[in-house]
């Protein structure tokens, strides 16, 4: 298990075995250093997905937020399977994460902190990223929250 795994491990988390697609693309992309995942989604091991609804109707803020953090393990399970070893990982470059919300609502970024404070515990430092939070009229399966990443590895 890597230093990056036991670090979440104390905290409860396990970084998933991704699933496989969901359509017409691939989970990551490498090209030199840097990676790229595919949007993530609220994907539990047994490939069912919670977190089902729009934020600030059926979802409230707190539960987004967690809606996030198992999204973003998801990002990490891609990563892995793509580079073998977290610890591999230089920097977290940048987040872009997507809030499934009715029009009105606007706390999308305290939704997508869930993410990004998993990756400051998980990374330190290298955690810190640029980010985007945006609100979505939709996501696909109706899911509250999707995130991808960029990622600089060794």
């Amino acid at each position: 298990m890597s230093k990056v795994e036991e670090r979440l491990a104390a905290l409860g988390h396990k970084v998933p075995v991704p699933g496989a697609p969901i359509a017409n693309f691939v989970n990551t992309v490498r090209t030199g250093n840097l990676v790229f995942t595919a949007g993530q989604g609220p994907r539990r091991e047994d490939g069912q997905y919670d977190y089902i609804g729009k934020v600030g109707k059926d979802i409230d803020v707190e539960t987004a937020r967690k809606s996030a953090e198992l999204v973003m393990l998801n990002c990490l399970g891609v990563l892995k399977q793509e580079i073998g070893d977290l610890d591999r990982v230089k920097r977290v470059v940048k987040v872009l994460g997507m809030v499934n919300c009715t029009p009105d609502f606007t706390d999308q970024p305290k939704v997508i902190n869930g993410a990004s404070d998993l990756l400051v515990v998980a990374f330190g430092d290298a955690g810190r990223h640029a980010r985007s939070a945006v609100g979505m009229s939709s996501l696909p399966l109706g899911i509250s929250v999707e995130i991808e990443m960029i990622v600089e590895v060794s």
